[in-house]
């Protein structure tokens, strides 16, 4: 059976270590900070053997060579950022697919917060780790691609089983919450979607993960091929127009 611990670490970030019970792998997802990941792990009873990372940024590769140098795991991360993390031995790219165990990851290219960010599906285990790219009634910000580069990889993303866990980076949902009714306030879903993110958040709960199927039906950035979203933002028939004006609003909110 696969387990994922999934805890706090850094400002607001979120760390995962998935386990094996069978093998007894454990991949750590992203490496925000070396000593929690290696703290948890010691207290599940678990040994790290892999690192997948999503994309470059230090928050989430910045302990992948503490880990590495404490544990002897194997660094797993995109290809096209092969020069930017530290200690990577096994670059992948969209089409790819990684293990822990008999357990099968299909690696999804997700280009648009960074150039070569990826995903990482286990569909045996209905589970999907997005690091960046998609959030809780969000998506990353655009640092280094561009609005239709965004769009193709989070339709990549819709097209998951509808019943994927979607495990995020970051607990970022209470303010994509706040935004997200006002680009879209009549949908029904989003609203009582709201109501449930401020009461969990008022209760200090998390609000991740999410799963595809709630985000379909309430997340504006997904909803660019909405026929009503397109008409709201003003870009009728434009799924990257669209696309792009929510981003832009949600970056000056």
């Amino acid at each position: 059976m696969i387990s994922v611990h999934q805890f706090e670490c850094l400002s607001d970030n979120y760390g995962y270590l998935v386990h094996d019970s069978l093998s007894g792998e454990t991949v750590a997802i992203d490496t925000p900070d070396s000593s929690k990941y290696l703290a948890d792990a010691s207290s599940q009873g678990w040994q790290i053997t892999q690192i997948w990372n999503t994309h470059w940024h230090p928050d989430h590769t910045g302990g992948n060579t503490s880990i590495k140098e404490k544990t002897g795991c194997q660094i797993t991360g995109p290809k096209n950022e092969i020069s930017r993390i530290p200690s990577i031995e096994c670059p992948v790219g969209g089409g790819d697919t990684v293990a822990i165990g008999k357990y099968i990851a299909h690696v999804i290219d997700v280009p648009g917060h960074t150039l070569g960010h990826i995903a990482y599906h286990l569909p045996e285990a209905e589970i999907a780790f997005v690091g960046d790219a998609l959030f809780a009634l969000g998506c990353g910000r655009l640092f280094e691609g561009n609005p239709e580069m965004m769009w193709h990889s989070l339709s990549r993303l819709k097209a998951l089983p509808p019943a994927t866990k979607v495990y995020c980076a970051h607990e970022y949902t209470l303010v994509n919450a706040e935004f997200a009714i006002t680009v879209d306030p009549d949908n029904e879903d989003l609203v009582k979607y709201v109501e449930e993110v401020r009461s969990l958040r008022a209760g200090g709960k998390r609000t991740v993960p999410t799963t595809i199927a709630k985000e379909l039906a309430s997340n504006p950035f997904l909803r660019s091929d909405d026929l009503s979203m397109q008409e709201r933002m003003g870009h009728s028939g434009d799924q990257v127009a669209t696309f792009a004006e929510i981003r832009q609003r949600k970056d000056q909110f």
